[in-house]
């Protein structure tokens, strides 16, 4: 009995920290990485080309306490009905700065690349580039670490 009430206990904060992960927003607003429409990443990537959209505040859905915009009505609910589909690794936060340990860094949208199928943005492009000719995997998981304490 004490272990159901423990693990449920773990699953509802664990479920609570989840929604209060922080998202990379502007200084002055809650708008999700520079406005840029989320779902147009992954069009760009199949089309190899790396024309993203920018969203309009006509069309913005809100997760995670951010606001997300979308190009179009069709990107809005593609993304609300899937968010995490489409979501950036890090919530869109500099992986690069945080490889390097340097915290969670905003970005804007515009520096982006995917690795093993997800998206990652950069503050900078000399950030991407050291990921595409260095060992992008051991960055990650230095990311990935630093993005575990960022969370607690």
């Amino acid at each position: 009995m004490k272990q159901t009430i423990f693990a449920t206990t773990c699953l509802i904060f664990s479920l609570s920290s989840f929604a209060n992960e922080p998202v990379s927003t502007s200084f002055w607003s809650d708008k999700a990485i520079g406005g840029i429409d989320i779902t147009s990443y992954q069009l760009a990537q199949e089309q190899a080309n790396r024309n993203i959209q920018q969203g309009n505040k006509k069309y913005t859905v809100r997760w995670k306490e951010a606001n997300w915009q979308f190009a179009s009505q069709q990107s809005a609910d593609k993304f609300a009905a899937s968010p995490e589909t489409y979501q950036a690794k890090y919530n869109g936060f500099c992986a690069n700065a945080l490889s390097l340990g340097e915290g969670l860094i905003a970005t804007d949208g515009q520096v982006w690349e995917f690795f093993d199928n997800q998206l990652h943005l950069f503050f900078a492009e000399k950030g991407r580039q050291r990921w595409l000719k260095g060992d992008w995997k051991a960055y990650q998981q230095q990311a990935d670490l630093a993005w575990k304490q960022a969370l607690q």
